[in-house]
């Protein structure tokens, strides 16, 4: 990406030279600079809501309740993890976070959750195999990326930051979306499952 990106930037300089545009770019580059910093404020604001929600809901045990809750929907999803395994309340966390289009809240939990299935795989296959992903692993991840959102906070935020009159109309056809990759996603992991129960073969 680092190649990829430097690049991009050296060919823009490049042809920016040759048309005899470099005040413009020169501009562009420092209006942008100025709009990245100002996002960030914007987010960090509305990350730092959230987040901060996402805790207190964490101290008063409804993220153990709502853990709960879905217990089913886990094992259904992750069959051969034990119920009491930790991974099972990180993957809850990560899944209930991003619900709430909460990414940046959900990462930390998601990676948690990676680390104990990774041991997991160990307990099962041996050291040798610390660095191949589980079956597990790689369902966790296909949820992950379809999750089914709620409120897409950071789109919200996006489009607060540049003026848009109505921030929040993407919370409709957002749902519609997640919800048919969520779909798709537990469709696919379910087949996966149980097309070989009790083994890693994908």
């Amino acid at each position: 990406m680092n190649y990829l990106w430097g690049g991009m930037i050296l060919a823009g300089i490049l042809y920016a030279a040759f048309q005899g545009t470099l005040p413009q770019v020169t501009e562009a580059a420092l209006n942008s600079a100025k709009e990245a910093v100002t996002l960030c404020i914007t987010m960090t604001g509305v990350m730092s809501f959230w987040v901060g929600l996402m805790k207190i809901a964490e101290k008063t045990g409804m993220i153990d309740g709502a853990t709960r809750k879905i217990s089913p929907c886990l094992s259904f999803l992750f069959p051969r993890i034990p119920k009491n395994h930790p991974a099972r309340k990180y993957i809850a966390v990560n899944l209930i976070a991003n619900v709430f289009g909460l990414g940046w809240a959900a990462t930390p939990a998601g990676l948690c959750a990676m680390k104990e299935l990774s041991a997991l795989q160990m307990q099962r296959r041996g050291k040798a195999y610390a660095h191949v992903a589980s079956k597990e692993m790689c369902v966790f991840l296909i949820i992950n990326i379809s999750s089914l959102q709620l409120i897409p906070v950071n789109i919200i935020a996006y489009r607060t930051q540049y003026g848009s009159v109505n921030p929040a109309a993407v919370v409709g056809p957002g749902i519609v979306a997640t919800m048919i990759s969520t779909l798709a996603a537990v469709v696919f992991c379910s087949t996966l499952n149980y097309s070989g129960r009790n083994t890693d073969r994908f």
